[in-house]
Order: structure tokens, then C-alpha cells, then sequence
């Protein structure tokens, strides 16, 4: 432990504590047993584990115990039970209705203690960084020690666990015969495991375990080999086919468990000891205690490959766990005639068609053979039995043809290890190689390129999680994005939520509602949910209880599960809303949403927030003028120009070379860490590796590890800022380089950053008031005081005060004083809140308005939480006593939704096809499929209820019967053949475009100029919601024309604008005069955003 930081001390420290715990914590139980049971003994029996188990624990439904702990339950040895089954069994346990109060009010202050300890353990085995900051330390250790003594452990005892000696091999007597003989055994048994004697294997281990007089260090190594052996003789036992389940004591999985934890308890700073206890959870499929073993193994051993590959495989998996997607029934792994008959059930599209399609594709492309071939043995076949291995030879095949779909093919199964090697790196390779390949099918025109966007999606997720990859937020959101370009759905849905949590990227919820809702219309169920939730708080909570059902057709098991959940708060909701005046909830809201921004994380500038371009000559110029501010900044990127100037000159570099490009990339970092952009990926990545080397070779330099070195402390700081997304890595990261370079104030900035990112304020307050002893008067730890204090809530005075010491230190234009003064209105908010601090309040907000004038740039237009929770709050008390007017639906910001432009670029890339072929006299040649259900008008308009866009099922092929549907006209058809085509808009500004069948074909102009024109209103009766078989795309589909009843003249939108609908636009494009416009921003978003170009014609 000498290597290892002194925050991770405490953290193994307070580890071992809460061991200590679990001896009077049996004995406790068994006193309560007794005494609940008319004064029978447990005696760690199976009898008593086994009658436990059916009498009390599956009785009881407060006890949620795991698969693995029923079976340490049932096995009856109390010795093997960890904490939380202790704890929760003593807390929940039933008590007999005989005891009488005295006994009673024992119970309950054991309980409290109980629960005290139980919180305690579960902080620390969530706690974000297997490091613990003193003065955190200090308040759990006090905490935790009177706890222990309450339950009548010994305070003098507990004091020596404080001690560092505690992680020194103890002294012990030791025969050294016995030594000598077990060292021989554990030799044997090494031999017989190699061997695949795994049986033999764990007799000689236990033999050389249970020598008595040798060291608890040499014990751990037999009980750790013993582990190994009995996973390795399960995966023996189990076959290929393998097993999760676990319910006998007698599993080799469940008693290398036993084994793993032994060796733990008796080396506790051995990282092999953890090591092998997530190997274990990851063999149970406990993948989240596994990750918790794996991450204090890491921070014993930062450096250990062995280590990080486990984390990455076990993360990896986690991730695909809580993602669910197991559980999509759209991602069920199915056979091709499975599939073909889903197709034909959902769109009525014959298989027949389809295995044509297929075969005429497969003469197109030979790769398309190799790819079916490699689907059917993948998942199965009617004549063809499940092999990954043939699965990969054939997508191998399709691979070597640079096939976008049988390189990411290859590349997930590499990833997996089925059927191939695992190799995450390899498997990264092949994933780059599939999204390098060209978005659209080069065979067939207007298809995408299978392979390319699931391949960027699994990019985006790599570097999300940090699988195979460093971690990097802002390379993740790239990959989604392009992702999202290429119509990939389940990417919609993951960069939704980083703008939703505001990971990555600047908080955006707006624009989290808009990717949700392009997910969930395209089917993605988990995107249904989480829209769901977004409308339920927002109080939309009609278009809520749609999209939960929606989620829970589409087969979505969590959804379907917490559904009495979401009734009982779309309930509670209803009744708030009735109960409260609108601007009351809206106040409520409002008032809630500052609240939270002081108690909630804050961005405080981590290095991948690249939102900004930072232009030299721009900063240079206003450097000249006086600006600190812009000088340092272009300071750094001078350094930065120096640094990408040695990558860019050479292929590879020679170690001096490296050692100046550490030199010159750490002094901007240094200086201003945020203006270090990477022009491109691949320097992004030849960045990582050069530092990644330097890192290594201090790390085995003997001027480095004896002493310290300009190098090391430089590459240190490089390799801290290019990995600030791996939050709880860099904590850990950080602890040992403060201690090796203490007067570094940098190091403590970025302790601070990271620490804040966490969640961990307290800690985050430390290293500020540490580096602050260094230097007061450093303007940035002084602002990220301010912030920990603010967050930690529990002064607002002295979070005021330290906002004030940053803001009489810092420039006066460096980007954090509008946000300070935005911090500081809130924290006035919430301080003495009974008394109204709204005329503060307001001065302050003034103050930070004021300071965004002095702003850089390119740091504008300004970008605050805080400031748009605290304007709201400032409106909403201006208006309380104000009724608020009936709103009018003109909204002008849905001009610039996704799913709006994609609809209506798709209509004006169709019409353009008929426009071209037109002009070259050509034909146009297009299919249609028949319906998968009639449409046909009703006898009556009676009893017809109106129904609007968002109302019908986006991903169910479905006729609406008894409904009309309202719309007016906004894209107009230029062809009727084999249908007229139009976008329609109805009274929630929602779009769909139509297509309307059934009319008499020597009408089809009269139809498309007379009748169908923009700006013209009709009434669609039981209108059909038909979703496209290749491209899963809702359309309304028209089959009986009588269904169409077009309004009255009189409601006819004269001169509509193009763009957003509004009545007489007084614009008209100059070229095809005939688009008009309101104002010139709706023709230049007309143009720019969707593409008038492509209609545009002279007349």
C-alpha cells in the first residue's frame, strides 16, 4: 500500500471497519432468534438455513434478498452471509406479537442502529471513487465506530484499525516446515489445474489452506487459487451451453464465492483478492457487484491491464443489462421465417415478395449471400441448427468485400466472443471499418447501407461507457449523431438522455423531448417511456398516459411492470392540477426547478464541453485591448499549435519528441484546458496513445518513481484532462498525484472538477480549500468553492461570501462571473425563505445580465440553468395574481423540429424524383403495396369523434374507425401516380404526410391543382395509419376517396406561408413564384432547412 493515495487508504480502512461488523451482527441474530422463537438455537445447520428460507424469508416480502444470498441462507452457515443479508434480515424479520414494550423499544433502537449502518455501507459501496478525502473519512469513521460499540464491539480495539500498519503483513508465529509443505501443495494444485485436473486441483489447494502457523498472505493466495479452480470446474460441469441460475450451497460457483472473500478478508489491500471476487459475481451474472470488486481492485493496482479488461467486459455488460434491451421484444434474436411472417403479419407484405427481393439482391451483390448465410446460423433455421462459429466464417466473408453489414456483424460477435476470440480491440477496429463505409446502398438506389449506422451507434456506445475505449462523452456524442443522420433509432434514444442528464452535453431538455419523441414514433419502447415521464412532469399528462400505453403494447416488461406506479402518479398529478389555478402549478414548477439547481450537479468546465470555437484572431484582438481573459486563452492555444505541430510533421515520434508535445499540451492545459480542441479523431486518438506511452515509461522510470519529475507531473495532467469522462478512474487517478506533487495546484483543480461531477461536494470543498492554502487567491478553485458549497446546501451565507471572493479575483469578463452572479440570485432564493428576497433576487439577476456584456464571443450567446430557472421564477411572481390568457398555437420553434423537417424533406425528395423525370420526358417508375386492412367511409357522420396526429399509434399499421381526423394542406402533389401525395398539419401543428388512393385517374391534375392545394382544409373519416414495410414510416392512407369531405371555401388559409402557416404572406420567391412567405426568416428556414430548392421550378 505505500503507492497507494491516502484517500484510497481510508477507503480500504472504512472497509475493513464494516467487516468488523458482521461478528456482532451474527451474534444478534441469533439472539433474536431465540427470542423469537420460544428459545431455540440457531446452530449454522442446514436444517435451520433450510426451514429459515420456507418459513420466514419467502413469507416475508420485505426481504429482497439475491439468488446468491438465499442460497447462503439456506445453506445455514451465518459466517458466509454478507452485510446486506444480515442487515436486512434483522430489520425486516417479523417480530411475535408477544413481546412486551420494553422489548419492544430494544428492538427498535437496535434497528435504528441497524439501519444507520446498513446506510453507511451502502454510501461506501456507491460511493463514486474507491477513495474517501480526510475530513469524509473522519465523519464515517466516528459515525460507524459508535455504532459498532453500541452493539458492544471494544473503542480501543476499533482505533487500531485507523492505523497504516493495519495493510502490513501481520506478525504471526510460523512454522516454517508448514510453510515449505504448503508452498508444495499450492504447486501441485497450480500443476493440476493447468492440467484441467480441477478436482485434484482443489484438494491440494485445501490442503495447503488449512496448514496450521503459516501467513494470512500465503493463505489468501490458496484460497484465491481454490476460487479459480472452482470456476473453472463449473465452466466444465456447465458445458457450452453454460448456466446464471444458482439455488444449492454446492455450486462451484457459490463456493469459490466463499473462497474469494476468504482470501479478500485475509489480505484486504491484495488486489487479486477483489480481482477474484468480481470474477466470481461476473460467473453469477452480478455484474454491478462485480464492477464494485473490479474498481477496488483497480485502485490497489491503477496500472493493471488484467484489471481494466475485466472491467471493461463486465461494464459492457452491465450496461446492455440496464439498458434492457434483452427484453425489447423488437431485438429478440429471430429466424428468417420468423421474420418474414412478422412482416407479413404487421404490413401484409408476402414473403413471397420479400425472398424474391432477397434473391434478386443476392445477384446484385454476392456479400448478400454471405450475410444470409450468417443470419441463419446465427439464430437458427428451419433446416439449419444454431453455430456461431459457421456465423462468423460467413461474416468474415461478407467483411472481406468491405460489406458495411458483415464488418459490423463480425464485429459483434468479436465483441461478445461468440463464435470468435473476444477481442475489444479488434472488434473496434472492425466497427470503425463499418461506419467508414458509404451511408447509402452503392447497389440500389435510396436505401441505406445496412451496417453503417448500427456500427456508429455501437461507436457512440463504446465511448459513452469507456468500453474498449477511453471514455469520451463528446467522441460518443459524434457517433450518435452521425447515427441519428443515417435514421438509426436506438441512437435517438441514448443521446436523448445525455441531453435529458445534461452528460456530455449542455442540458437540454427540449431537445431531449424532441430525439425521445423521433425515437418513440420510430418504435423504440424504452424512448416511449422516457417520454412518458417527460410529459408527466411537464403536466401534458393525456399525451403521458398515450405514450406509457404505448410502451406497454410495444412489449416493453419494465414499463408493463411499474405500471401501477405511473397510474397512481399521473393520479396524484390529475389532482394537483385540479385542486391549483394554471399559473399556481406553473409557479410551483417553477419554484421546485430552483430548488433543485442548488442542490443539483453543475458543468464546471470539464475538458469535453467543446461547445465553443475558439477563433485566435478574434482573441487576439481583444487580448490587445486589455482582455486577461482572451491572453491566456491564446496563450494556451499557442502551446496547443506547438503540440499538434509535432503530430502532424511525423508518422511516429521519437521519445524526446514525445516528451515535447507532453510538454507543450500540458502547459495549455495549464493555462486554459478548454480551448484544447482536436481538429480530428484520428489526432484525438494519436493524442491518448502518445500519452498513454509517456505515461508508462515514467511510471517505470527510476528518476519517476523515486522522486518526481517535470514529465511525470506534466504527462499526469494530460492524462487526467484527456480522460475527465471517466469521472471515477481520474478521482482515483488524482489521489496519489496530489500526493506526489502537493504544492501542484493544479492537480486540486481538477480534484475538485472531477469531485463535483461525482456528486461528492464534500470531497470537492476539500481539495479547494487545499489547493486555496497554496494559493488564495486562485480565481478558479475560489469558483469552485463556491459551487461545492452551494450544492452541499447547507450555508448559503458563506456560499454568497465565496461567489464574492471569486468575483472580486477573477476578470471581469472570464466566462464563470455572469454564472456566478445567476449562483448567487438562486442561493438568495432559498436563503431565510420567510423572507421575501425577490427584490434581491432581481438585482442580482441584473448584475449577471450586466456581466454578459463583457462577455468574449465566443462565449455568447450565454448559456445558464440557472439563469432561465431564476427569469422563470422572477415571471412567475410577476404574474401570480394575473389569469393566465387562453394560449394561441403558433409556435414558431416547431419550424426547427426534427421529425417535422424529415417529413416534409422526405415529401419534396419524392416530388422532385416526378419534377426531374418530367423535365427529361422520362417516366417514373414506383411500387406500391396493397394495404394491410381496408379504409372505407361510414353510411353516417354521426357519432364520429375527432382524433388527432399524436393520437394514433406512430408504429401500429391501424384503420381508426368512427374518427375524423382535421387537417389543412402544407405540400401540395405534382404527380397522382400510382398516388397524390401531400404533407397535411392538423390543429397541433403535427405533420404526416398522406396518400390518397382511389380517385378516378383522368382527374389526377384536376385533383393535385383545383382541389389538393396548400393552404386548403378537409376532414379525413376513419382514417388509416398505414406504417411502411422497408422503412417503417407512418403515412395516412387514403383507399376510398369518399372518405376525403374538403372544407368550405371560407376556410381556406389565403396566400399561406410556405413555412409556418401563417394567412396572407406578403413574400414571394422570386424563382418559381409560387412558395410565399411571412417574414424572411421563415424563407430562409424554408430553403435552408428544408430544401425549397428541391420544388423550386420556374413558372
Amino acid at each position: 500500500m505505500a503507492n497507494i493515495s491516502s484517500d484510497v487508504r481510508n477507503y480500504f480502512k472504512l472497509e475493513l471497519l464494516l467487516t468488523r461488523s458482521h461478528g456482532p451482527l451474527c451474534q444478534l441474530f441469533k439472539n433474536r432468534y431465540s427470542q423469537f422463537n420460544g428459545g431455540q438455537i440457531w446452530n449454522d445447520t442446514l436444517t435451520c438455513g433450510k426451514n429459515y428460507l420456507k418459513n420466514v424469508i419467502k413469507k416475508n416480502k420485505k426481504i429482497n434478498l439475491t439468488p446468491v444470498q438465499k442460497v447462503s441462507v439456506s445453506n445455514g452457515n451465518s459466517n458466509e452471509w454478507d452485510l446486506t443479508t444480515l442487515t436486512a434480515l434483522l430489520i425486516y424479520g417479523d417480530r411475535p406479537k408477544t413481546l412486551n414494550a420494553a422489548e419492544i423499544q430494544q428492538l427498535d433502537q437496535e434497528n435504528k442502529l441497524l439501519e444507520q449502518l446498513r446506510d453507511i455501507r451502502n454510501d461506501l459501496a456507491h460511493h463514486a471513487s474507491k477513495s474517501v478525502a480526510t475530513a469524509k473519512f473522519n465523519q464515517w469513521w466516528t459515525d460507524l465506530t459508535a455504532i459498532l460499540v453500541a452493539l458492544g464491539d471494544i473503542d480501543t480495539e476499533l482505533d487500531k484499525l485507523k492505523d497504516d500498519s493495519i495493510f502490513e503483513s501481520p506478525t504471526q508465529v510460523i512454522n516454517e516446515d508448514n510453510v515449505k509443505e504448503a508452498s508444495r501443495l499450492n504447486s501441485l494444485g497450480t500443476q493440476a489445474h493447468k492440467d484441467g485436473k480441477f478436482s485434484d486441483a482443489i484438494t491440494l489447494f485445501t490442503k495447503a489452506a488449512v496448514l496450521p502457523s503459516i501467513a494470512d498472505h500465503d493463505r489468501a493466495i490458496f484460497f484465491s487459487n481454490m476460487a479459480s479452480t472452482r470456476l473453472a470446474l463449473n465452466e466444465q460441469q456447465a458445458g457450452p451451453i453454460g448456466r446464471f441460475e444458482i439455488d444449492d450451497p454446492r455450486d462451484q460457483r457459490y463456493r469459490a464465492l466463499q473462497n474469494a472473500k476468504q482470501a479478500r478478508n485475509l489480505w484486504s489491500s491484495w488486489w487479486k483478492g477483489h480481482l477474484r471476487v468480481g470474477e466470481v459475481y461476473a460467473a453469477l451474472n452480478e455484474h454491478e457487484k462485480a464492477i464494485n470488486s473490479l474498481e477496488r481492485a483497480l485502485a490497489l493496482d491503477p496500472a493493471n491491464d488484467k484489471i481494466k479488461k475485466a472491467l471493461d467486459e463486465n461494464r459492457e455488460i452491465h450496461s446492455r443489462q440496464l439498458s434492457h434491451n434483452h427484453l425489447n421484444p423488437e431485438q429478440r434474436p429471430m429466424s428468417i421465417p420468423e421474420r418474414l411472417n412478422e412482416k407479413q403479419q404487421k404490413f401484409g407484405i408476402d414473403p413471397e415478395h420479400t425472398l424474391l427481393a432477397l434473391r434478386l439482391l443476392e445477384e446484385i451483390d454476392p456479400a448478400v449471400a454471405d450475410l444470409t448465410q450468417g443470419h441463419r446460423y446465427e439464430h437458427g433455421d428451419i433446416d439449419v441448427k444454431q453455430n456461431y462459429e459457421t456465423a462468423a466464417r460467413y461474416f468474415s466473408k461478407a467483411a472481406g468485400q468491405k460489406n458495411a453489414e458483415g464488418l459490423y456483424n463480425l464485429a459483434r460477435l468479436t465483441d461478445l466472443g461468440l463464435g470468435a476470440k473476444k477481442d475489444h480491440n479488434l472488434a473496434q477496429k472492425l466497427y470503425e471499418q463499418a461506419a467508414a463505409q458509404p451511408p447509402m446502398y452503392s447497389k440500389l438506389k435510396n436505401f441505406r447501407n445496412p451496417g453503417v449506422a448500427e456500427a456508429e451507434h455501437a461507436l457512440g456506445h463504446r465511448y459513452a461507457e469507456g468500453i474498449g475505449v477511453h471514455k469520451n462523452l463528446q467522441t460518443a456524442v459524434y457517433w450518435y449523431e452521425r447515427a441519428i443522420a443515417h435514421e438509426y433509432v436506438p441512437s435517438a434514444n441514448n443521446l436523448a438522455l445525455m441531453y435529458y442528464n445534461g452528460i456530455g452535453v449542455q442540458k437540454n431538455l427540449d431537445k431531449a423531448k424532441q430525439l425521445f419523441e423521433m425515437a418513440a414514433k420510430k418504435g423504440e419502447a424504452n424512448a416511449m417511456q422516457s417520454l412518458a415521464k417527460m410529459l408527466l412532469d411537464k403536466n401534458e399528462l393525456q399525451m403521458a398516459e398515450i405514450w406509457y400505453d404505448r410502451a406497454c403494447e410495444a412489449g416493453n416488461i419494465i414499463t408493463q411492470t411499474h405500471r401501477p406506479i405511473f397510474e397512481k402518479l399521473l393520479q396524484e398529478k390529475q389532482q394537483e392540477i385540479d385542486q391549483c389555478r394554471l399559473n399556481t402549478v406553473k409557479r410551483i414548477n417553477a419554484t421546485g426547478n430552483v430548488s433543485e439547481s442548488c442542490q443539483g450537479k453543475e458543468n464546471i468546465d470539464k475538458q469535453t464541453d467543446q461547445s465553443h470555437v475558439y477563433d485566435y484572431n478574434i482573441l487576439i484582438e481583444h487580448a490587445n485591448r486589455g482582455s486577461m481573459t482572451a491572453r491566456k486563452m491564446c496563450d494556451a492555444l499557442e502551446h496547443l499549435k506547438q503540440a499538434l505541430n509535432i503530430i502532424k510533421q511525423a508518422k511516429t515520434l521519437t521519445e524526446n519528441e514525445e516528451n515535447i508535445f507532453v510538454d507543450e499540451l500540458s502547459l495549455c492545459f495549464r493555462i486554459e484546458h478548454i480551448v484544447a480542441q482536436f481538429p480530428t479523431m484520428e489526432i484525438g486518438r494519436k493524442t491518448d496513445e502518445i500519452v498513454d506511452r509517456v505515461l508508462r515509461r515514467c511510471a517505470t522510470d527510476t528518476k519517476s518513481t523515486s522522486g518526481v519529475s517535470r514529465l511525470d507531473e506534466d504527462v499526469r495532467i494530460c492524462y487526467a484532462v484527456l480522460h475527465m469522462d471517466s469521472l471515477k478512474e481520474i478521482a482515483e487517478f488524482l489521489g496519489p498525484c496530489q500526493q506526489r506533487y502537493p504544492k501542484s495546484i493544479y492537480f486540486f483543480q481538477l480534484s475538485a472538477v472531477v469531485n463535483c461531477s461525482l456528486g461528492q461536494y464534500e470531497t470537492a470543498l476539500y481539495d479547494t480549500n487545499t489547493g486555496l492554502a497554496i494559493d488564495p487567491q486562485n480565481y478558479e478553485l475560489l469558483y469552485n468553492k463556491a459551487v461545492a458549497l452551494r450544492l452541499i446546501g447547507k450555508d448559503m451565507s458563506e456560499t454568497i461570501r465565496a461567489y464574492r471572493a471569486f468575483l472580486a479575483a477573477a476578470p471581469k469578463d472570464h466566462r464563470k462571473v455572469p454564472e456566478s452572479y445567476y449562483g448567487m440570485a438562486s442561493c438568495y432564493f432559498l436563503h431565510e425563505k420567510h423572507q421575501d428576497n425577490t427584490d434581491n433576487v432581481k438585482k442580482i439577476y441584473q448584475q449577471g445580465e450586466e456581466a454578459e456584456k463583457l462577455q468574449l464571443p465566443c462565449f455568447l450567446p450565454y448559456k445558464s440553468d440557472n439563469k432561465t430557472l431564476i427569469k422563470e421564477m422572477l415571471d412567475e411572481k410577476s404574474s401570480l395574481n394575473t389569469e393566465s390568457p387562453t394560449p394561441v398555437i403558433s409556435d414558431k420553434s416547431r419550424l426547427k423540429n426534427p421529425d417535422r423537417i424529415a417529413v416534409i424533406l422526405e415529401h419534396r425528395k419524392w416530388q422532385n424524383e416526378f419534377l426531374q423525370a418530367r423535365d427529361n420526358s422520362a417516366s417514373a417508375v414506383y411500387t406500391t403495396h396493397k394495404p394491410r386492412v381496408p379504409q372505407r367511409t361510414v353510411k353516417s357522420l354521426i357519432g364520429l369523434k375527432p382524433i388527432t396526429i399524436r393520437e394514433m399509434n406512430p408504429i401500429k399499421d391501424h384503420v381508426y374507425e368512427g374518427y375524423v381526423l382535421s387537417v389543412k394542406i402544407i405540400g401540395e402533389a405534382y404527380s397522382w401516380m400510382p398516388s397524390i401525395h401531400l404533407v397535411i398539419e392538423d390543429e397541433h401543428l403535427d405533420c404526416i404526410k398522406i396518400c390518397v388512393y382511389g380517385f378516378p385517374e383522368d382527374h389526377g391534375e384536376y385533383f393535385t391543382t383545383k382541389v389538393f392545394r396548400i393552404g386548403s382544409k378537409m376532414n379525413i373519416i376513419n382514417p388509416y395509419l398505414r406504417i411502411g414495410a422497408s422503412d417503417r414510416i407512418p403515412v395516412i392512407r387514403v383507399d376510398d376517396f369518399s372518405s376525403i369531405m374538403m372544407q368550405s371555401e371560407s376556410e381556406y388559409i389565403v396566400n399561406m406561408c410556405r413555412c409556418c402557416g401563417e394567412a396572407n404572406a406578403p413574400c414571394v420567391c422570386s424563382k418559381c413564384k409560387q412558395a410565399r412567405y411571412c417574414t424572411k426568416e421563415c424563407q430562409t428556414i424554408d430553403w435552408k432547412l428544408y430544401n425549397h430548392k428541391l420544388i423550386c421550378k420556374k413558372q
